[in-house]
């Protein structure tokens, strides 16, 4: 019985001790959210969101083929929003810019990597990533995906089960690089779904290409054609 009350006392003091840090960070959260919605929802443009590994070097062909990305993208009258930090996100923004276009960057506190790019014409900066999604998906049309590590994975999840679930209206999802995503969608087709995890047609949820060039093409095409997805209220 003693354990039980002591047990109790202690959980009662740490709710004691937790509740105004609490009550602060409610309205950390909700201050990143009116910052971000009150800078975002200004523009007329149409967004595009570029996922991809803030590790991706400025000698890689991937980052060269996400900066003719970021170009294209504006030359075609798009925004870019990008998670604001090296690699992908860099190169991306950083041919956006160089354009002259719309270059948003939701930045990310992190102990290591993220490091603002200064490609950015409009930066915002996110203490907590769920705040980030949210802007992420509230303004894209479309999202476009180069190869990356954990970080990358979950931001294409996120997106695949918001359109799966129908929190989101479908909007045009496309993978660069068919020898790096290759791997996965077969997994996704061999072991999702033959184990009934996903429903075949989940797979057709996105499109893979092999430059940045036929990306802009086929999301072209996907909004020329009306299949434009903006967040259900």
């Amino acid at each position: 019985m003693s354990d039980m009350s002591d047990f109790q006392n202690f959980s009662a003091e740490c709710n004691r001790d937790f509740m105004p840090a609490d009550s602060w960070r409610i309205l950390r959260i909700m201050s990143e959210f009116v910052e971000s919605f009150d800078s975002m929802g200004c523009h007329d443009r149409m967004l595009v969101s570029v996922f991809g590994s803030a590790r991706t070097a400025e000698t890689d062909e991937d980052y060269a083929s996400a900066r003719k990305l970021g170009k294209l993208l504006v030359d075609s009258g798009y925004g870019v929003v990008t998670g604001g930090g090296p690699g992908i996100m860099e190169a991306a923004s950083r041919g956006a810019f160089e354009a002259g276009g719309l270059s948003i960057g939701l930045n990310i506190e992190l102990p290591m990597e993220q490091h603002p790019n200064p490609y950015q014409t409009l930066s915002l900066s996110f203490r907590y990533f769920f705040v980030r999604k949210v802007c992420f998906l509230k303004y894209s049309t479309a999202v476009i995906v180069y190869p990356g590590g954990f970080g990358t994975l979950d931001e294409i999840s996120e997106v695949l089960t918001m359109v799966q679930t129908g929190k989101i209206n479908m909007i045009p999802i496309i993978f660069v690089d068919k020898d790096f995503w290759g791997g996965v969608v077969n997994w996704f087709k061999d072991s999702l779904v033959s184990k009934g995890m996903i429903s075949p047609e989940d797979t057709e949820r996105f499109h893979l290409v092999d430059t940045a060039e036929e990306a802009v093409d086929y999301l072209r095409d996907c909004h020329r054609y009306g299949r434009r997805g903006t967040v259900k209220n």
